[in-house]
């Protein structure tokens, strides 16, 4: 059984930084692609990063230069460094897997975990 767990959203000020971390489980870590979404309130879900199996990232333009993923293949887990946070990146943010390709649509990916809140007040 697949599973993702995410950790680290929490309240922060604009400009401020976090760390997202998504611990996965119970399938080939190494061979998946690995992403982050977003979804804020009355919003849809939203792509914001993906990383291939050999560390190759794809960012949507709304948080190039701010955010960086990562992951470690050998602790099976993904990272998502945010900084300079705006207010409009106030989300519940996703971590998402799918097999070899990397893809911006939701709907592509059949892994998600439950999320973590980021809340960011100006």
């Amino acid at each position: 059984q697949v599973q993702l767990v995410e950790s680290g959203g929490g309240l922060v000020q604009a400009g401020g930084s976090l760390r997202l971390s998504c611990a996965a489980s119970g399938h080939p870590f190494s061979t998946a692609v690995m992403a982050w979404f977003r979804q804020a309130p009355g919003k849809e879900r939203e792509f914001v990063a993906a990383i291939t199996r050999s560390g190759t990232p794809t960012y949507s333009d709304s948080v190039k230069g701010r955010f960086t993923i990562s992951r470690d293949n050998a602790k099976n887990t993904v990272s998502l460094q945010v900084n300079s946070l705006k207010a409009e990146d106030t989300a519940v943010y996703y971590c998402a897997s799918k097999p070899q390709v990397v893809a911006t649509t939701a709907a592509e990916y059949g892994y998600w975990g439950l999320g973590t809140q980021v809340a960011v007040t100006s």
